[in-house]
C-alpha cells in the first residue's frame, strides 16, 4: 500500500472516531453528523436531512464490510482493509461526498463559501491550518468560493487508496 494510503487511513479512522474511544462506531457518525448540522445552520432541513442519512448509510456500509467480528465497532485493524476493495464503499462515499458539500451550499448556486467549508471541515474534525490549505488546492473561484464539483470530486478522490498528489492529501491531520 502507497504511504500516502496509509497516511490517509490513519487519518480518517481518526476522524471517523469522533468520540475518540479507539473504535469507529454508529454514535461517532451520528455526533459528526451533528457537528455538520450544527455548523450549517442556514442549510434548508432536506440538505441536513441528506446529509445525516448519508452518514448513516457510510456508517452502515463500514459496519457490514468491515465489522469482522459483528460487535457493533470498527478498529482499526478492520477499517485497513477499506483500500484492499475501495470499489465496495464507492456508492457510500459518493451519497456522502454529494450530500456533505450540499449541505455546504445552503443557496444551491454551485459554489461553497470558505467560511462555509472552514466550519463543515471543523465540524468533521480537520486541523484549520490543512482546512484552508485544502480550500486553496481545489483552486477556488476568487478567495472566498469554491466549487460543490470541484469539491465532491475532492473527497471521493480521497478515498482512493492508488490516488497520489490529491488536493484531500494536504489535510495532514486531524485537529487536536
Amino acid at each position: 500500500m502507497r504511504e500516502e494510503a496509509v497516511a490517509r487511513v490513519q487519518l480518517v479512522f481518526t476522524l471517523f472516531d469522533a468520540d475518540g474511544n479507539g473504535v469507529i462506531e454508529a454514535d461517532d457518525f451520528e455526533l459528526m453528523a451533528e457537528r455538520v448540522v450544527a455548523a450549517v445552520p442556514e442549510a434548508d432541513a432536506g440538505r441536513h436531512e441528506a446529509m445525516v442519512n448519508a452518514f448513516r448509510t457510510y456508517w452502515q456500509t463500514l459496519a457490514e464490510e468491515l465489522d469482522t467480528n459483528r460487535d457493533g465497532r470498527v478498529d482499526y485493524t478492520e477499517f485497513q482493509d477499506i483500500v484492499l476493495a475501495p470499489e465496495r464503499f464507492s456508492e457510500a462515499v459518493t451519497e456522502f461526498a454529494d450530500a456533505l458539500t450540499a449541505v455546504a451550499d445552503p443557496d444551491g448556486d454551485g459554489m461553497v463559501e470558505r467560511p462555509t467549508f472552514v466550519a463543515v471541515m471543523r465540524a468533521i474534525g480537520f486541523a484549520p491550518h490543512n482546512i484552508h490549505a485544502l480550500f486553496d488546492a481545489l483552486e477556488p473561484a476568487g478567495a472566498n468560493q469554491t466549487s460543490v464539483p470541484a469539491w465532491t470530486e475532492a473527497i471521493k478522490d480521497y478515498y482512493r487508496p492508488d490516488a497520489t498528489g490529491i488536493a484531500d492529501h494536504l489535510v495532514a491531520a486531524p485537529a487536536s
